[in-house]
């Protein structure tokens, strides 16, 4: 059994994956990338010697578009489509998901994301916590990992676990921090979701967002402790009577002195902020902590 890191070059190098594995004569491709990158996706698969149509099995850990936005292109080249079973619905009808990132992106909409076409009923398949899926003599096992979102999955191959966002984000090497959007933020389930991946006891992790970690234990320890000092940063500050137009700015320059006292230098802090938006990450965690004051 091979994994393959597919770097799709969104914006730059190192930013999101996806991870083709090959068991024997078999392909599974774990998370597509957004349709923006299809493209990219399409010449790196070209690189290994393999055509889309070759790929008959794709997981997507959830549905957000920057792991999801291509899968219809791959259901559309014959492969069945894996995903959570809350994201099903969104990738049969992709409408609502489209006009709720229009509303965000506007005219960066294209692109950033590209668009996603609808999957055909017969192309997608739930992917139930505890399933097993064969992928030649090889078997993908699916955990199902909330917290990021509600339609959040990981993958496990012999020991390798795809984490999606769950598992936090690396660039470069850098910190493991937790991307935190709107609108599904779920501390407590996200602390589960830690502890399960940990008791998995996995030989190494595949974020998306980037690469192969090969210090799973520790990468898990610095995800947990990011996330409870972010939540806690914006928790105070709502307690001290700031709304999120206030905390935004506080909270880009905070987490930016600790990428700084992390070693990133700019252009590194500059990818975090690409895949990390400080401000989406500030709204998620705003209405995390007004739910529980509901």
């Amino acid at each position: 059994m091979k994994i393959h890191t597919l770097d799709l070059e969104f914006r730059r190098r190192g930013m999101i994956a996806s991870y083709l594995v090959e068991s024997g004569s078999d392909l599974a491709l774990i998370e597509t990338g957004p349709d923006s990158t299809w493209p990219r996706l399409h010449a790196a698969l070209a690189e290994l010697g393999v055509k889309p149509g070759d790929i008959r099995t794709v997981l997507v850990t959830h549905i957000h578009l920057d792991h999801a936005g291509a899968a219809w292109r791959l259901a559309a080249e014959g492969a069945t489509v894996w995903v959570h079973p809350a994201g099903r619905a969104h990738l049969a009808d992709p409408s609502k998901l489209l006009a709720s990132a229009k509303r965000i992106y506007r005219e960066r909409m294209d692109e950033l994301w590209g668009t996603l076409e609808p999957i055909p009923e017969d192309h997608l398949k739930v992917a139930e916590d505890g399933a097993r899926i064969p992928v030649g003599k090889a078997e993908i096992r699916v955990v199902e990992t909330l917290g990021h979102a509600l339609h959040h999955n990981a993958y496990v191959v012999e020991g390798n676990v795809f984490t999606g966002d769950v598992g936090g984000v690396t660039i470069g090497g850098g910190p493991v921090l937790p991307p935190t959007p709107p609108p599904d933020i779920d501390l407590e389930a996200w602390k589960r979701t830690i502890a399960r991946l940990r008791a998995l006891r996995p030989d190494a992790l595949y974020p998306t967002h980037f690469g192969r970690i090969e210090n799973p234990e520790a990468a898990l320890d610095e995800l947990g402790r990011e996330l409870a000092a972010w939540a806690e940063f914006i928790r105070a500050g709502l307690a001290e009577g700031k709304d999120e137009a206030a905390l935004v700015p506080e909270f880009e320059a905070w987490a930016t002195e600790r990428l700084i006292a992390a070693g990133v230098d700019e252009e590194g802090r500059e990818a975090y902020r690409t895949v990390l938006p400080f401000a989406m990450n500030v709204t998620g965690l705003v209405r995390y902590w007004q739910r529980g004051a509901a």
